[in-house]
């Protein structure tokens, strides 16, 4: 869905008023230099009204050009999609025989077999699927542009015939580097900066055989769970419009739960797989950071420490993610990225069936679950109970303190300073606009309103007075510390429960457009394990039922306030929703996550024959 924050008839409009606003100062010129006032009181007017009149010119120059801007890459868009177009017709006419629906119904393991043995071609496997893309793009907005060159890949598919995703199309994220192509995190002073070279995962994904084909929708600076942004348009979730996609990797939700594609990249700094694959009933992993390489990918908060940020796979079923994971993790991306610690996928650890401890929580005691996804993780619980596993209750230690003081105050460290410049010289997203009010507020008036507010919402004022960042060099510092010291306390609470994995809420059911930005506060069910760098993944296990939403109309929360009371609303009219659970494990048990991760899909899936 398209928005157009400028039009060119109120850039018109505009123009009119500033031509207005100069002959009006003109009078006042005349009126000043043929008048009685004193020579200095003229100079000074006149110079004052010069001042503001250049910073008219100024501002509507810089909208002009951002507009400008915000065309071409429409422009741009558009042809993408119609040369795909032009091509997917041609070869359904040439190759009338293309079973495409039975294509887009193999799983990805199915999809790759009867590639590799010759049942399927890779040119019936990528246009059934370009097809498919083209279609699910014009119903939820979800593609930010065609990668033309995939047809050219395609051609020289065959020389990475032993590639483990050989013949695979890959639909990826925005921010992640492809050559010759834009990498703008939804800003447009991102806009006309083509990548001089593909990303290190896109590398690695074609040596693999893979085809990027496609590139998909995020919100304005990816730091926000909705998903618009003032270049590309909103994006819509695929089983309701009226609810978001989530966000930042939006797009890739929306697509992949919306059958266009069998698997693509996203990135996550505080729930961006996570919540996306949550909201569109598909699966995601967030690996430990740095165990995939994130050169290339694009950011508006770069050198941000505090709140790490991973690369990850986003596919129908864990297996897909399993197998995706393996490709990545070989030879090829280890000389790449030396920094990238050289430990290929185990395999062992991933078919393991032993019997596991498993902590779990269903109320962290900060955002309060709704009814929804407090019952799927209780019936997951029981499912999991019943296959022979052991459940321990399990509470993360000080996550008020955690959430305020660590993740909000490191991962905007700087008192918002960077992401702010990143929307600078164009339009905000009604998806970020309410979000960044506090943001953009000078650090002592945050401190004022923090203290003012403290006595009556306390958790706001918290967060509030944690957005004036670090105020030094040795607060960093301190601050850099203070995130270590608590990553080991939580572990040693792990240790003593004897915890092999955790089990916990997942953000959802989808929210209403625009809701994401004003409720941050329900992030502490995801960004928490960005802070502690854990591996975490998501399944759909059930969907929001009639009993839920009339639970819901008694929600309450656990503080009663505005952020509890807006969350009843953002969540509310979601039956038939998907509703998911979260899958956490310790840092670099990447295997052993997934392979919970596949035993609750596994579970779910027996229960319901």
């Amino acid at each position: 869905m398209e928005r157009s924050h400028i039009s060119l008839e109120s850039l018109l409009s505009k123009v009119d008023s500033f031509n207005k606003g100069v002959m009006d100062r003109m009078d006042n010129y005349k009126q000043l230099i043929f008048g009685a006032k004193p020579k200095w009181t003229v100079i000074l007017t006149v110079t004052a009204c010069s001042a503001s009149a250049l910073v008219l010119l100024l501002k509507w120059f810089g909208h002009q050009q951002s507009w400008k801007k915000i065309q071409k890459a429409k422009v741009r868009r558009e042809k993408s999609l119609q040369r795909a177009e032009h091509a997917v017709c041609q070869f359904n006419e040439s190759h009338p025989e293309t079973d495409t629906s039975l294509i887009l119904s193999l799983s990805l393991a199915e999809l790759s077999k009867q590639l590799k043995d010759g049942t399927l071609t890779p040119q019936a496997v990528f246009h059934s699927y370009m097809e498919k893309t083209l279609e699910v793009n014009r119903r939820l907005n979800c593609c930010t542009e065609v990668l033309l060159e995939s047809w050219d890949q395609l051609e020289d598919v065959d020389s990475h015939k032993d590639g483990l995703l050989y013949g695979v199309p890959v639909s990826i994220k925005e921010n992640i580097g492809y050559k010759g192509h834009d990498s703008t995190c939804g800003v447009i002073c991102k806009l006309d900066l083509p990548a001089t070279g593909d990303s290190v995962l896109v590398e690695v994904l074609k040596r693999q055989g893979a085809i990027p084909f496609v590139k998909t929708n995020v919100p304005q600076g990816l730091q926000n769970f909705d998903c618009g942004n003032p270049i590309y348009g909103l994006t819509l979730n695929p089983h309701n419009p009226q609810k978001t996609s989530g966000g930042s990797s939006g797009g890739e939700g929306a697509l992949i739960g919306g059958g266009g594609s069998v698997l693509g990249l996203g990135s996550d700094i505080g729930g961006s797989i996570r919540i996306p694959s949550s909201f569109c009933g598909i699966c995601g992993f967030k690996p430990t950071a740095n165990r995939l390489s994130l050169r290339g990918a694009s950011s508006c908060i770069r050198g941000q420490k505090s709140v790490l940020s991973s690369l990850g796979p986003m596919a129908r079923d864990v297996d897909s993610l399993a197998l995706c994971m393996q490709a990545l993790l070989c030879d090829h991306m280890f000389r790449l990225d030396p920094t990238v610690p050289p430990i290929p996928f185990n395999q062992q650890v991933y078919q393991s069936s032993k019997p596991l401890r498993i902590g779990y929580y269903e109320n962290d005691g900060y955002a309060m679950p709704s009814p929804s996804m407090g019952r799927a993780l209780r019936e997951t619980k029981a499912l999991l109970e019943k296959a022979g596993h052991t459940l321990v209750s399990f509470s993360p230690p000080r996550l008020v303190y955690a959430m305020h003081e660590l993740v909000v105050r490191g991962l905007l460290g700087d008192g918002c300073t960077t992401l702010l410049s990143h929307l600078k010289g164009g339009p905000v997203d009604p998806c970020l606009r309410d979000q960044i009010i506090p943001y953009s507020l000078p650090r002592t008036v945050k401190k004022i309103l923090s203290i003012l507010l403290k006595p009556i919402f306390p958790r706001i004022a918290a967060s509030l007075d944690s957005l004036r960042g670090v105020g030094s060099v040795q607060d960093l510092w301190r601050h850099h510390a203070d995130v270590e010291d608590y990553i080991h306390e939580v572990i040693a609470e792990w240790r003593r429960c004897e915890l092999d994995v955790l089990l916990c809420p997942m953000v959802g059911p989808a929210y209403i457009h625009n809701y994401p930005g004003q409720l941050t506060s329900t992030l502490t069910y995801t960004i928490i394990y960005n802070l502690l760098n854990f591996p975490a993944g998501v399944v759909p296990v059930s969907t929001v039922t009639a009993e839920d939403e009339e639970e819901l109309r008694h929600y309450k929360g656990n503080y009663g306030d505005l952020w509890d009371k807006l969350y009843k609303k953002a969540v509310t009219d979601g039956e038939g929703l998907p509703v998911a659970v979260q899958c956490v494990a310790l840092p670099w048990q990447d295997e052993l996550c997934l392979r919970f991760m596949r035993e609750v899909e596994m579970l779910v899936r027996e229960d319901k024959k």
